[in-house]
């Protein structure tokens, strides 16, 4: 599949890629959908409409499919869209997260303006919940960019990640836990659960976060380079790895600003991790058990040098 660029700028270009749990893939980038089947290496199917930026199967109910569009509209269908289930409306900007639980037919969506939606009734009568993310007094500036969502294993509460922050959100979009960037030391008690910011600023905002394998753990990266190692229920920190204990001693970390753009948790080993940098590089860090308030001494590295294009 080749991205679509009409313009001829590929950056500009929106990409995003979804897998089903019995081997599908869809990928879409502008204005164009391909399916794919995993095992064959086969294209399926191709098709064209508006401009896509998410796309989520459900976990179980592999035959319902969601695109988030860059208008903020979502497309709930029954398998790659040939059978329209609903058409979501209530975000003003674009769809950059969508999540199914894995035991119910319940939708929540994220927007670049911070804004978070729990749908329900996706075959007859929606209903709708929205509110926008929580902002720290100390987060310079209005709470926009990538916002996604990541639900916990079986549970009906969910990871919230935004540059500025980590949160845990339940259904009714209580505000279970968090975590924000660029805060002083703040006990807050929410239900039964803390709300901190840790001490002094942390150093860099958010790029991305995932839960380990075994939803015990969120694994963040940071804007510095650095990765954040988060008890999945609370959100406290467990421990922090500098950029120097993975990163090459021959790269300079100051040259281009090199930070984990995205970060994979393996889906059978809990304690590994995938780290996607802004250079093209490829890191996968086994941070090991026994002593996890180290750095470099108690990791396993492994590093792909992809060339020069992140």
């Amino acid at each position: 599949m080749k991205n679509d660029t009409s313009n001829g700028n590929p950056e500009e270009a929106i990409a995003c890629i979804a897998m089903s749990k019995i081997g599908r893939v869809m990928s879409a980038s502008g204005s164009k959908v391909s399916l794919f089947c995993v095992k064959t290496c086969r294209l399926l199917s191709t098709s064209n409409g508006p401009p896509l930026s998410f796309i989520a199967f459900h976990p179980e109910a592999c035959e319902i499919v969601a695109f988030g569009m860059i208008d903020g509209t979502i497309l709930v269908c029954s398998y790659f869209g040939h059978q329209a289930r609903v058409e979501l409306r209530g975000h003003q900007n674009m769809i950059t997260g969508l999540a199914f639980p894995r035991a119910r037919i319940v939708l929540v969506s994220s927007s670049a303006d911070g804004q978070i939606c729990v749908w329900w009734g996706l075959s007859g009568v929606v209903k709708k919940r929205s509110r926008y993310i929580q902002s720290s007094e100390k987060w310079p500036g209005p709470l926009v960019g990538d916002t996604r969502v990541q639900f916990q294993s079986d549970s009906t509460d969910f990871l919230v990640v935004h540059k500025s922050q980590l949160a845990i959100y339940n259904l009714d979009l209580e505000c279970l836990c968090l975590v924000s960037t660029f805060g002083s030391i703040d006990f807050l008690l929410i239900s039964d659960y803390i709300q901190w910011s840790p001490r002094d600023t942390l150093p860099a905002p958010i790029s991305s976060a995932v839960y380990s394998c075994d939803y015990l753990l969120v694994y963040t990266g940071f804007c510095d380079g650095a990765i954040g190692i988060f008890e999945a229920k609370s959100l406290s920190l467990r421990c922090r790895i500098a950029p120097y204990a993975y990163v090459p001693p021959s790269i300079s970390l100051s040259v281009g600003h090199i930070y984990p753009v995205v970060v994979s948790a393996h889906p059978s080993k809990p304690n590994q991790i995938a780290l996607g940098m802004s250079d093209g590089t490829v890191h996968v860090l086994e941070p090991l058990d026994e002593d996890p308030n180290q750095g470099g001494e108690h990791l396993l590295l492994m590093s792909n040098d992809n060339g020069a294009d992140p």
